[in-house]
């Protein structure tokens, strides 16, 4: 009997694993997931590398016969091994999904989020290094962030654009890809080979908006799921304007929702909530295992949840905005602590490297 991972699957949901390790690669753990749990795709961020790397002695070896490079230059090559052999095992699905998905990212140093030219710079960089055709290439979506993406699609990189967490700032990432593939056209270059996500952040809105939300709120627990049906909705919309459709007709592929942060903050919602409640076609929902394997076993499955919920999604942001609470001003809040939490987790990792190198760095 088929259960909900395999049911959103068919749906039009590409779920993806948000974690890597070495510890996965190496005891067959993830091979396992895409064999049985429909998984198709990994991301990665600081903070999974940083927590992998920090708690496991399969780096150890690597760490020291490389201690004449930069810790930074250690941290690339630690994390674009494990990327590069990720890819590799996703060869197969990225084959059978006609380069789709089977895919895999890694993150810019999060350092350089307000850092356009550094960003494209790292971006070419790690396309380079990696050398996989399955590869993203992971940019935040801040104000600097959207040319660099529009360069790296140009220059026929793949781009996973991560930390959206409004739906204005969502339509500037439509954008700034869609400039992408037009530049390229411009030049005389395919576009057919290239794609993109969109990873949409979902928990961390309901954390912050339920905090000023009352205690008996109807909306407390809507505002996230809300805000990316309105995403979605966004995006049905740009893919019927002439301009894409311009695009289309020359092979172009239309950057796809990613729904991410979908583990539940709070303790007391269903865990499968930011997964079975954002069901679409064309979607990609990237879990936690804990997340993927609650919506194994108890996920249900009701058919897609976000096509005819838009008019409810638009009803639920308009009684927050008459409650008084700025949603554009949470989101914004949330971009600049997603950059911070970032960032400190990349220095984590760079206490790590520094502590197994015996501190002479």
């Amino acid at each position: 009997m088929a259960n909900a991972l395999e049911h959103i699957s068919e749906a039009g949901v590409a779920v993806w694993l948000d974690d890597l390790s070495r510890e996965r690669l190496k005891n067959n753990s993830l091979a396992k997931l895409i064999q049985e749990d429909s998984v198709v795709g990994v991301t990665t961020n600081p903070s999974i590398f940083s927590a992998a790397i920090s708690k496991s002695d399969l780096y150890i070896s690597d760490i020291t016969k490389n201690n004449e490079k930069t810790v930074e230059e250690i941290i690339t090559t630690l994390t674009t091994d494990d990327v590069r052999n990720a890819c590799d095992l996703f060869a197969q699905t990225y084959k059978d999904s006609n380069g789709v998905d089977g895919r895999v990212s890694i993150e810019v140093d999060p350092r350089f989020a307000r850092d356009t030219k550094s960003t494209i710079n790292q971006g070419k960089e790690l396309w380079r290094i990696i050398n996989r055709p399955n590869l993203f290439i992971k940019v935040p979506a801040t104000v600097e962030g959207l040319p660099a993406i529009t360069e790296l699609i140009s220059q026929g990189i793949s781009v996973n654009v991560t930390l959206i967490f409004s739906v204005n700032r969502y339509k500037q990432v439509l954008d700034a890809f869609t400039a992408g593939l037009e530049n390229r056209l411009a030049s005389g270059k395919p576009i057919t080979d290239i794609y993109s996500v969109a990873s949409f952040f979902i928990s961390r809105i309901d954390s912050e908006v339920d905090k000023q939300l009352p205690i008996d709120s109807e909306l407390r627990g809507s505002i996230a799921i809300a805000n990316a049906i309105l995403a979605y909705d966004a995006y049905q919309t740009f893919e019927n304007t002439q301009r894409w459709q311009k695009i289309a007709s020359k092979g172009g592929n239309l950057q796809r929702p990613l729904w991410a942060s979908t583990g539940v903050k709070d303790p007391s919602y269903d865990p499968t909530r930011y997964v079975m409640l954002l069901v679409a076609e064309n979607t990609v929902n990237t879990m936690p295992e804990a997340t993927l394997d609650a919506v194994r076993k108890t996920g249900i499955f009701t058919g897609n949840t976000i096509s005819p919920n838009v008019l409810k999604a638009k009803s639920s942001l308009a009684k927050l905005a008459l409650s008084g609470i700025d949603l554009e001003k949470i989101t914004e809040a949330l971009e600049i602590d997603g950059v911070a939490k970032f960032e400190a987790a990349w220095l984590d990792l760079m206490d790590t490297i520094n502590t197994v190198l015996g501190n002479s760095k």
